[in-house]
């Protein structure tokens, strides 16, 4: 009997520790179609169980947050907004200013950039206990001219067994083996502007080949450059614009054709 109680509390205490639900990158989540995955919320809120929240700060920039009280900020140019907020992780690229900062908080635990020396590329594998955080590398067009061969990052979040993808300044269709390495992407982050990053029909077929369940327009610099992407794109995508700037999703509200999902950018500001 003795053996059977010890065995009984050694399951009781490590149910109770935060860890990470194993992630499905490289399988299509089980969608439950009619389930409401969109809810107004502060980022201040909860976050509800085996859920994540994504509120779109501005740009490039969103606020990942975790059930177990993680702050990620993705392509942080060192503003977030006038809320007194420390994030844990931030992510940069160096493509344009607009999506990075050479003087980060020093406050700021760890402090991921997209880029290494030239041409080199970098390779991240963070692992926060309830979160992963990986990079998969791609080229950009070089200041210098020509090509920065692996100069932007697509960072990957792995969290309550979702796969969430930020493709930072992506400049062309990743090759096989970059589509590999990003594996099943349930919510993705893009670039849609078009122009800097790269002409819609190549990012609609990026998209198409993800197979996403959500998709969040990113860098889009007027209402004019969003509703083209959006027109592009109806054909084969749902489209969802609620007005909000918060998005909150788990593996059981995915849903259950691919969704493109517009938020409104917003700096973080501490409400009463």
């Amino acid at each position: 009997m003795r053996w059977i109680l010890a065995v009984l509390i050694l399951l009781a205490s490590g149910a109770a520790a935060q860890e990470r639900r194993p992630s499905h990158c490289i399988a299509i989540a089980d969608a439950a179609p009619g389930i409401e995955y969109l809810r107004k919320a502060s980022w201040q809120d909860p976050v509800p169980e085996f859920s994540v929240r994504v509120s779109y700060v501005a740009h490039a920039s969103f606020l990942i947050q975790t059930r177990g009280g993680l702050n990620v900020v993705t392509d942080f140019t060192g503003f977030i907004g006038s809320a007194p907020l420390i994030p844990d992780v931030v992510t940069m690229n160096h493509a344009h200013e607009t999506h990075w900062t050479a003087h980060p908080d020093p406050a700021i635990p760890h402090v991921l950039r997209g880029w290494g020396p030239f041409g080199e590329g970098v390779e991240h594998h963070l692992d926060l206990g309830e979160m992963l955080i990986r990079n998969v590398s791609t080229d950009i067009r070089s200041v210098y001219g020509g090509v920065e061969e692996r100069g932007n990052s697509i960072f990957v979040f792995e969290v309550e067994g979702l796969c969430i993808g930020h493709l930072g300044h992506l400049h062309h269709i990743p090759s096989d083996e970059q589509f590999a390495a990003l594996g099943r992407l349930d919510v993705v982050m893009a670039a849609v502007d078009g122009g800097t990053t790269m002409p819609l029909p190549e990012m609609i077929t990026v998209l198409k080949r993800l197979k996403s369940s959500v998709i969040i327009p990113m860098h889009w610099f007027s209402g004019y450059s969003l509703e083209r992407f959006l027109e592009g794109i109806r054909e084969d995508f749902d489209i969802r614009r609620d007005g909000v700037s918060e998005l909150v999703v788990s593996l059981r509200t995915l849903p259950d054709r691919p969704t493109v999902v517009v938020l409104e950018p917003r700096f973080l500001i501490e409400q009463e």
